[in-house]
């Protein structure tokens, strides 16, 4: 039986439980889709994008998460290995969907930052990982 650090059952329950808003996540795409939510077409490219980034990004944050007790890393290298993709799978999302909210709007707001912010954790904890697993 493989057994997880407390760290990674916690990141893993939290993501397990984060696939309930990637479902509300689908309900809100299905009203834009059968016109029930009136949106633009920017709008919903953006919905698209942070509904395909949060289910990406949960099930990579998971398989991550498991990847690093694998690993010899302990302290922050740790936490950014098993924390950066899950922190990137709330932030980008959040970035396009903030980003894209009100009526007929056509382009984003300064809520995009949280897209870009999310790119930097995404890529901190890949890279982190990805250096760990081929050093383990």
């Amino acid at each position: 039986m493989l057994e997880l650090s407390t760290e990674a059952t916690r990141v893993a329950g939290i993501l397990m439980l984060a696939v309930v808003t990637i479902e509300f996540g689908g309900w809100v795409l299905t009203r834009m889709a059968t016109g029930a939510m009136p949106a633009t077409d920017f709008q919903r490219a953006f919905a698209r994008a942070g509904h395909g980034m949060a289910g990406a990004l949960v099930t990579l944050g998971l398989v991550g998460t498991i990847l690093t007790d694998a690993t010899t890393l302990d302290g922050f290298a740790a936490w950014v290995a098993r924390s950066g993709v899950p922190l990137a799978a709330i932030l980008m999302p959040a970035g396009f969907f903030f980003s894209s909210a009100g009526q007929g709007r056509t382009k984003p707001n300064g809520f995009v930052w949280l897209v870009w912010l999310g790119a930097a954790f995404l890529a901190a904890g890949v890279i982190t990982l990805g250096i760990a697993l081929l050093a383990a």
